[in-house]
């Protein structure tokens, strides 16, 4: 029998909080992300590019507290950061313009997540 018990990457929780300002930590949108990057990682969020089109509008601000796959197109540029992209998702969002951020960069631009859609 396979044990299910909850295993977290070791080090994200630990790398997202060091990354994130101590002001902008106590915000109610970097406490979500926090929660989420608690979680194990077969429960984690996973966003596809049609998804990400069908949600946004052209110049959004988006953070999936999650990984970005993708399956689909975007056909509009946006500002996104994400736990993780896979290889295409990262060609798709380049090629289509958008801008992508680390969650350092992310929380230096966006401290309070104010305007920041959240999306996963």
């Amino acid at each position: 029998m396979v044990s299910r018990r909850k295993v977290v990457k070791p080090g994200l929780k630990l790398n997202l909080i060091k990354s994130i300002p101590k002001e902008a930590a106590k915000s109610r949108f970097w406490k979500r992300v926090i929660e989420e990057c608690e979680r194990s990682r077969r429960n984690r969020r996973v966003v596809n590019l049609y998804k990400l089109n069908r949600l946004t509008r052209e110049g959004d601000v988006v953070y999936v507290p999650g990984k970005v796959l993708g399956t689909g197109k975007i056909d509009h540029p946006i500002t996104i950061s994400a736990f993780g992209f896979s290889k295409t998702a990262y060609e798709k969002l380049l090629k289509s313009g958008s801008t992508i951020l680390t969650t350092a960069e992310f929380a230096e631009k966006y401290p309070n997540g104010s305007g920041v859609k959240l999306i996963g």
